[in-house]
């Protein structure tokens, strides 16, 4: 394993174990802005091979996941959360619009809830944003973006309710 990933692995896991929620999870943003500012790292993690959702790390004991995002083209998602999960998105390159709503009736799993838009503002490369549970966002990429980002357990996994703007 990279020798740089790996530390930045054990301080996540000291961070998340020391101050579990909110707080250690903004303590991990910002031990992955200055890792989203080496070049370097961000060459050797997400190269041109690399696509949408590439595990580089699950931790075995905390479930948290990091992953290496490279989008070569635009791409929007509709309103989401992360379910009883948290993320956090380290923008590497390029930029996305992000856009945060809030809940005005509750999705169930036969209906989509209803969300409506209460700010949008940009990540560009160093900027990483903490989305804790419930937290509703929707990114839209209108050209090549590279991220890192931190899932509370491996998303891919579950199955999250729907969401639409009104």
């Amino acid at each position: 394993m990279d020798p740089q990933l790996k530390t930045f692995i054990d301080q996540c896991r000291h961070s998340l174990t020391t101050q579990p929620g909110p707080a250690g999870r903004e303590q991990v943003a910002r031990l992955l802005r200055t890792l989203l500012t080496d070049t370097a790292f961000i060459d050797r993690h997400i190269t041109p091979e690399v696509g949408e959702r590439e595990m580089l790390y699950e931790d075995p004991d905390l479930g948290f996941c990091i992953l290496a995002h490279n989008y070569r083209t635009a791409k929007n998602s509709t309103p989401h959360d992360h379910a009883h999960s948290w993320a956090i998105y380290g923008q590497a390159r390029g930029e996305t619009e992000m856009s945060d709503y809030q809940l005005l009736e509750a999705a169930t799993p036969e209906r989509p809830g209803k969300v409506k838009a209460t700010r949008t503002y940009k990540l560009t490369p160093g900027v990483a944003h903490v989305y804790n549970e419930g937290d509703l966002h929707a990114p839209t990429r209108v050209a090549p973006t590279s991220l890192i980002r931190i899932e509370g357990t491996d998303m891919s996994k579950v199955k999250r309710l729907s969401f639409e703007a009104v």
